[in-house]
């Protein structure tokens, strides 16, 4: 189990892998303190030299828990799971592990990262903002269409079977993005489908971005 004292999570409201994390915590019940990391005021509060002491990547979140730092969302959540294992965010059964982590791949690596805000920023340098959007919906429209074939042999009410895993942490916040960019979520039927039963569930609505202390006024629900 984790020691009494609270863990501190460096936080961005609209972070996806950030968002995963509070995800997790919610779920596992694990009480924390949020601190603010504004990836856009002032070039970014996370290339400063006190939190790149944290998390030398220069990303969120970060979790200090344990004593220790940890960064990346998918390890934090291997490690709450670990700590914390009820309830489980991964299944017993090997190969439906397997698909849990599967499906998380495929999102925080094979979708988020090319779409990112670090990524977008860059895109935007070289051509205009119409480009970044158009750039951003064709990685998340390639990797939605890949999900959805993949859910098609595993859903059930959730990404896997009818029990919220990571994959289900993991997918929240994409198809977050994927409104944001516009993309035609009629094409994904499975995936809205699954996102709107995780919308009913507690801990998923308390980790929104609306719901962040650092989440503009004009952004809140």
């Amino acid at each position: 189990m984790f020691n009494i004292i609270r863990p501190v999570l460096y936080s961005y409201f609209r972070s996806s892998c950030a968002w995963r994390v509070r995800i997790a915590l919610n779920l596992k019940d694990i009480k924390f303190e949020y601190r603010a990391v504004n990836l856009i005021k002032d070039g970014g509060m996370q290339r400063k030299e006190e939190y790149t002491a944290l998390n030398p990547m220069q990303q969120v979140p970060t979790l200090l828990i344990d004593g220790a730092t940890l960064t990346q969302s998918i390890a934090i959540m291997e490690y709450l799971e670990e700590i914390n294992p009820s309830p489980a965010i991964l299944p017993e059964n090997p190969l439906q592990r397997a698909k849990v982590r599967e499906i998380c791949e495929v999102i925080a690596s094979g979708i988020q990262p090319v779409q990112n805000l670090q990524i977008l920023q860059k895109v935007e340098k070289l051509a205009d903002a119409e480009e970044k959007t158009e750039w951003a919906k064709s990685c998340i429209v390639k990797g939605f269409t890949a999900l959805e074939s993949l859910l098609s042999k595993c859903a059930g009410k959730y990404c896997v079977g009818d029990t919220i895993t990571m994959a289900d942490i993991c997918l929240v916040p994409q198809v977050f993005n994927a409104n944001r960019f516009k993309v035609d979520m009629s094409k994904y039927p499975l995936i809205s489908k699954i996102n709107e039963e995780l919308q009913k569930n507690d801990a998923f609505q308390k980790a929104s971005p609306s719901k962040q202390p650092d989440c503009p006024e004009d952004l809140r629900v």
